[in-house]
């Protein structure tokens, strides 16, 4: 695993390996925990990793061999019901008690000398914010990686289903813990299937076929749309970050599926007064763990040692350090600007973008989006291999995507910080989703894209209703000579499931129908300015 990198840290220590002890979580459910450790006399700290994907590759080399090679003992558990654990997996429930079962179980440890930290990414962040919702007093640094604390957000934009990454995600939590043969026939069978499932009708249990046999969770998650629906009462542990006082690392990436929720956590960290500090790479969820793993093994270890071994030695200067699209260099701030100065560009006819406000909010254009023929999606913050920047020039050229370009720059464009756009929208059926992406045009027209989101519009007969759409954060350089572009469309699938055009759930729905979506003139794109870039 070493060897698959450069630029790792030199071993510091010869490393050992207790395999399947029994952590016994407080229903008498078996925890079943490999403990990795350094073969040397010393005083080491404690890192807890919880997973449900498995002990084996990659996490027993990443987290395991690597960590302990530096200097920590590393308890790596499987959840419950996965990787031969006790009890029944289900998702986000029961990761705060059997968190606080297995620190009861390390006090006990003679090894263990009463300094633990957690690390870990994606559902292994859920875990740590978990354990954070009380936290215990020998918890001294978390670092989060590409983390999830909000399971809704996870699977559903405005109640819209997140549809790729759901059935991403069934795969990952049914087969990752078998190991990886049988996760990767998993994935490959997805991937063979994913047409045929993502447009059944109706698309309740079309997945069985693709993954193998129900998932009962799976289930609930999709068909559970509203936020505010009993189904996620508890779910979500953003509180963990609204009185923490654990010094936290947040890593994530640009093309991230969760990088929204390590901005919302690092705001909250940041108003909440505790210590943090974030990386930002030009990454997707699982690359960041691939071609990121360099800066991100450094960047946490440097965070674990400062905070568990006082040797402060590998921090940067600056809480913030973020890579910079466009540009392709590393940047280091004081601060990342949760609400800054933003600069407005309006939509105007013949598919222009200009900064010159409109005069009054009249239909400028409109397209027909069927959901028999979906606009599809391409690239972006995906869980699958298809993630991250792609050319969008194919997309661009249906007749359901709409796109307003801004001239040649003669000086560059930077923005830093949250992108979003308030749309004007009127439909002839009242029920339609609007999918808005901002992209960079080089010379060569080459439309790349750099962040996105999609809203849910509930409009009333021709009226035009506004909806302002989160398109996520980005930090971006458009260069001398490219042009900026506003693309607008009616949905991105399979990413997002189909709006079904009637008011049913795009789960359940049997019945299309198409939506005629008219754009007006008051519709604005808003470009994060920030001077730290100049």
């Amino acid at each position: 695993m070493r060897a698959a990198w450069r630029g790792l840290p030199a071993k510091r220590h010869q490393v050992g390996w207790e395999p399947g002890l029994v952590v016994p979580a407080a229903d008498g459910s078996s925890l079943i925990t490999d403990h990795y450790f350094p073969r040397a006399e010393g005083d080491f700290p404690t890192l807890m990793v919880r997973s449900p994907y498995g002990r084996g590759l990659p996490w027993s080399p990443q987290y395991g061999l690597l960590f302990a090679e530096q200097g920590f003992h590393v308890i790596l558990q499987s959840c419950r019901g996965t990787g031969g654990s006790g009890g029944t997996f289900d998702l986000w429930r029961n990761e705060a008690a059997d968190g606080r079962a297995t620190l009861s179980w390390l006090r006990e440890q003679p090894w263990f000398n009463g300094t633990l930290g957690t690390v870990g990414p994606s559902y292994l962040g859920y875990v740590q914010w978990a354990l954070a919702l009380d936290p215990p007093p020998e918890l001294k640094a978390m670092v989060v990686q590409v983390g999830l604390h909000d399971p809704y957000a996870l699977f559903h934009a405005d109640g819209a289903l997140r549809l790729e990454n759901a059935l991403a995600v069934g795969v990952g939590m049914t087969y990752q813990h078998q190991g990886m043969v049988p996760f990767l026939r998993a994935a490959l069978r997805l991937r063979r299937r994913l047409r045929d499932v993502t447009t059944a009708q109706p698309l309740r249990g079309a997945y069985v076929s693709a993954l193998g046999g129900e998932v009962p969770w799976l289930d609930d998650v999709m068909t559970h749309a509203d936020a505010q629906d009993a189904y996620w009462h508890g779910a979500s542990s953003a509180e963990s970050a609204e009185r923490l006082r654990v010094p936290t690392s947040l890593i994530t990436g640009w093309h991230d599926a969760l990088a929204d929720q390590t901005f919302e956590q690092y705001d909250r960290l940041r108003r909440a007064g505790c210590e943090t500090a974030l990386l930002v790479g030009p990454w997707t969820h699982t690359s960041a763990l691939q071609q990121g793993w360099p800066e991100v093994f450094a960047e946490s270890l440097a965070w674990l040692r400062a905070h568990l071994c006082a040797d402060p030695s590998g921090l940067r200067p600056t809480e913030v350090r973020v890579h910079i699209g466009g540009e392709n260099a590393w940047r280091d701030l004081a601060d990342w600007p949760s609400a800054p100065a933003a600069t407005s560009w309006y939509p105007v006819p013949d598919g222009h973008l200009t900064q010159r406000a409109p005069m009054d909010s009249a239909p400028l254009t409109s397209f027909r989006y069927d959901p028999a023929d979906p606009t599809p999606s391409l690239g972006g913050p995906l869980l699958s291999r298809t993630a991250g920047p792609q050319d969008n020039r194919s997309l661009e050229a249906r007749g359901d995507v709409l796109m307003f370009t801004g001239p040649p720059l003669t000086e560059p464009v930077d923005i830093l910080g949250p992108v979003s756009a308030r749309l004007s929208i009127s439909t002839d059926t009242g029920h339609a989703d609007v999918f808005t992406r901002l992209c960079d045009v080089d010379a060569r027209g080459r439309s790349v894209n750099v962040c996105d989101g999609l809203g849910r519009l509930r409009t009333t007969g021709q009226a035009p209703s506004q909806v302002t759409v989160s398109m996520s954060s980005a930090a971006h350089r458009f260069a001398v000579g490219h042009r900026i572009r506003w693309q607008i469309s009616g949905g991105a699938h399979p990413r997002f499931a189909r709006n079904p055009g009637t008011g049913d759930s795009p789960v359940d729905a049997t019945t299309f129908a198409p939506v005629r979506i008219t754009l007006h003139t008051d519709s604005v794109l808003s470009l994060p300015h920030n001077s730290a870039l100049t």
